[in-house]
């Protein structure tokens, strides 16, 4: 897959060596910044799980989240990729386990997972997909795509965080402004810049963690309640339940969690300037269903590619594989002992989600890197935009819409990366391109390449 690739602005590039204990340091940024207990804690609401079953439920998805983080930054596409729960399947999941129980759910998520390996590998047929399906114009539209959708993410927890909406308004502003801060001091690429570039999502975690302290949002005591340990079970309930009709929804659901996920691949490729070569993608797609496959045996969720993490590596320039790999092992930990996860639980919304703004932010910006050297005409420029127009169309859509529409339907437009980036794939095959390109003869030829 061809793209122009900007000069990486990585500090720590994506096979560098370093140090176990600057690993696991960076790799921490990326646990912390994460908010990937929203999508379990939603599935379990809506499943009437009690407090235990929900606690428990969490723990297997941070279990499951680390073990297919390492799975695919070790094995699988081997770039700086952190996986977590996605938010597609959750109507799917709660239909399935709500009418058929939770064996039933775990069952419908196993084939779907199995069906991605073999797609990667014998199959080999993934990478030959997303080479004829999303060139560069595509990829570069959809990462734009993926931003867009992350901001109003951020923005509305915020809004719709426990507490005085001012005061949480203040917490983030602060903890995005601190972030801000140690990007532009970092800039300077030696001493303190580097300083404070690697570390610049703790430094805004910690400083908005104080001011929220100030207003009294921080409550630790959850911490104290929970276990220390956690003994991991292999289909914690009970046998598998392979209900062909959920299987087959479940197995559309796994389609659309690969076009979100790609789209983060395409995150990371531009940010670390590495290519996303046939083998690497066929790769990747083996790694996301064996991530998947061993998240079901352990009660957790089908897993995607986080596109706030892949921006963060924009944010904090550090692109290596040994500390999201680092950041995995800490998911497990996270898993095996309860008061740990607890404790991630308790940082306050409005700070994470200040950070999930500025990250959003980098996406967009890597987004439109990707595309910055292709010729807006006004082909491009309905490939670009209207997929764009889609997506806020899916975001601003009042939820009582979709009331009573047919769930594959709810599945796609549940989701605006998910329209946004059919939507790019389908207007880049359907609308043809010009037949001579570039005929009149600019006075500036290298303007557009400037």
């Amino acid at each position: 897959m061809e793209q122009h690739r900007e000069g990486s602005q990585l500090v720590v590039g994506v096979d560098d060596k370093i140090s176990v204990g600057k690993a696991f340091l960076l790799g921490l940024q990326h646990v912390l910044a994460m908010d990937l207990y929203i999508a379990p804690i939603i599935i379990a609401g809506l499943l009437a799980l009690d407090t235990t079953s929900t606690s428990f439920f969490i723990q297997m998805c941070f279990l499951a989240t680390g073990i297919g983080t390492l799975i695919q930054t070790g094995f699988g596409l081997r770039l700086p990729v952190v996986q977590g729960p996605s938010y597609v399947p959750i109507g799917a999941l709660s239909a399935i386990g709500g009418k058929l129980g939770l064996g039933a759910m775990i069952g419908s998520l196993m084939p779907g997972a199995l069906l991605m390996v073999l797609l990667g590998y014998p199959l080999k047929w993934f990478a030959k997909a997303v080479r004829k399906f999303i060139p560069p114009l595509v990829g570069g539209t959809v990462i734009i795509i993926v931003g867009i959708s992350l901001m109003p993410i951020g923005m509305g927890n915020i809004y719709r965080a426990p507490g005085n909406i001012g005061t949480n308004c203040l917490i983030a502003a602060v903890s995005a402004a601190v972030l801000v801060v140690c990007m532009l001091l970092g800039r300077k690429t030696q001493g303190a810049g580097t300083f404070f570039r690697l570390v610049s999502v703790l430094v805004a975690i910690c400083a908005g963690t104080i001011t929220a302290a100030f207003f009294g949002s921080v409550d630790f005591s959850p911490v104290t309640s929970a276990s220390w340990i956690a003994v991991p079970k292999l289909l914690p309930y009970g046998a598998p339940v392979f209900d062909w009709s959920a299987v087959l929804t479940m197995v559309f659901v796994y389609l659309i969690i690969m076009i979100e996920t790609t789209g983060t691949w395409f995150v990371v490729s531009s940010v670390t300037g590495k290519e996303l070569t046939e083998e690497r993608l066929n790769r990747a797609a083996v790694g996301e269903g064996l991530g998947c496959f061993v998240g079901a045996l352990f009660g957790g969720t089908p897993m995607t590619g986080y596109s706030s993490n892949a921006g963060l590596i924009a944010v904090t320039g550090i692109g290596s594989r040994m500390a999201i790999m680092a950041g995995g092992i800490i998911l497990i930990g996270l898993g095996l002992v309860p008061k740990l996860s607890a404790a991630i639980t308790c940082i306050p919304e409005p700070v994470i989600n200040g950070i999930f703004g500025i990250v959003s932010v980098a996406v967009v910006a890597n987004g439109i890197k990707v595309i910055q050297h292709i010729t807006i005409d006004d082909r491009n420029m309905m490939v670009i935009g209207l997929p764009i127009l889609l997506t806020i169309a899916v975001i601003v859509l009042p939820s009582g819409v979709l009331e009573g529409v047919p769930d594959f339907v709810n599945y796609i437009l549940s989701s605006g990366i998910t329209v946004g980036a059919l939507a790019t794939v389908i207007l880049n095959l359907i609308i043809p391109e010009a037949k001579q390109k570039q005929t009149a003869i600019s006075p500036r030829p290298t303007e557009n390449q400037a």
